[in-house]
């Protein structure tokens, strides 16, 4: 497909980007300083910078990404991967006290007796309980959620059409992160459910090397995924809150909060403003899945239970609460960092930052 193409299938307004100032000097990304050049300048202007190695622009001759193209989907993918991976690997501790609160209230009362009881019974070690399933099936979610996230919101939106899609953008945000989610739990569901095994059955496993070959003899190798459903249900309406949400709050932030045009504002700033957005993004994720998180964490405790033994020993109000306060600090702060980096990485290739960009005009009709 040529460039030419390509271009003509773009949403632009969905994708914000200060690819107008057409070159960044790699020193004045260093330093957070707004980049020199207006959009009104020309490109030839643009790329007359003297300020050392230069960083072009996806939009301009000799980029390094194009834009929708194969290797700016493998950049998504990778930004998941660090993003996911790296944030999910790091909170382990917080989401092994979580789970036992799930598992078993009585012993794991709260969060500061929960971490008691740990420290107690398995030692500083014992924090880091499951890291390896973690980092494992949170990597592999973290690359299917974004890099298919990338893809069916363009998708979405040039089925839709510039007019629709621009109309209708939150409902093409919903969409396509549900979508990619349904994929990226296919991928994470059998290392959740031996990193729930190793995290609340001390003495089960010491990780996943060993634990995955006991799961398997124990429930066979479709027992890896019983748990996909109420894990769909747990992950489906918190990415489907965690990308509409973030790409609404990035836009009001820059609207309403913020006085001069995104593309005007350093990439300290444009970062700050991503993991701000995935903070709040993250409070509304929690609160949405928390029911189905509990689920999860029951079903794959238990061999053999059911979702109907789930209610009838948490209760309603107990899938709703039980252990929510810690994973509203915990998800809210795991968002925000997955965010961060994710935007991070994508200014380190050559890419604009997530969301931000008012929608286009619609084309007035003839």
């Amino acid at each position: 497909m040529d460039s030419h193409r390509q271009q003509s299938l773009i949403p632009g307004f969905l994708y914000s980007s200060s690819s107008s100032a057409k070159t960044l000097t790699l020193s004045k990304l260093l330093h957070s300083e707004q980049p020199s050049l207006s959009p009104s300048l020309t490109p030839a202007m643009g790329r007359k910078s003297s300020g050392g190695f230069v960083i072009p622009a996806p939009s301009e001759p000799g980029k390094r990404i194009e834009m929708y193209s194969p290797a700016f989907y493998a950049a998504c993918t990778v930004g998941g991967i660090l993003s996911c991976g790296l944030t999910h690997t790091t909170v382990t501790p917080l989401d092994l006290v979580k789970c036992n609160m799930q598992i078993d209230p009585a012993k794991y009362k709260s969060i500061s007796s929960g971490f008691g009881v740990l420290l107690k019974e398995q030692g500083v070690r014992g924090f880091f309980r499951g890291w390896v399933p973690t980092l494992l099936g949170y990597s592999a979610q973290g690359a299917c959620k974004f890099g298919f996230y990338e893809f069916f919101k363009k998708y979405y939106s040039d089925l839709a059409g510039p007019e629709y899609a621009a109309k209708y953008k939150t409902l093409i945000y919903l969409a396509g992160s549900a979508s990619a989610e349904v994929i990226a739990d296919i991928a994470l569901c059998p290392f959740e459910a031996v990193k729930v095994r190793v995290q609340t059955q001390p003495g089960f496993a010491r990780g996943l090397s060993d634990g995955m070959p006991k799961f398997v003899k124990a429930e066979g190798a479709l027992g890896l995924y019983k748990g996909i459903v109420p894990l769909w249900g747990r992950q489906i309406p918190y990415t489907m809150m965690k990308f509409a949400s973030f790409e609404t709050i990035v836009e009001m932030i820059y609207k309403y909060s913020i006085p001069v045009p995104k593309d005007q504002c350093s990439k300290s700033l444009q970062l700050g403003v991503s993991f701000a957005g995935g903070y709040v993004a993250g409070v509304f994720c929690a609160v949405v899945s928390h029911p189905a998180d509990n689920l999860v964490s029951f079903l794959n405790n238990a061999k053999g239970a059911t979702v109907g033994d789930a209610v009838k020993k948490l209760g309603v109000w107990g899938l709703f609460t039980r252990g929510l306060p810690l994973r509203i600090v915990m998800i809210g702060t795991l968002t925000g960092a997955q965010w961060g980096i994710y935007d991070a990485f994508k200014v380190f290739v050559g890419l604009p930052t997530t969301g931000g960009a008012a929608p286009a005009a619609a084309p007035a009709k003839v």
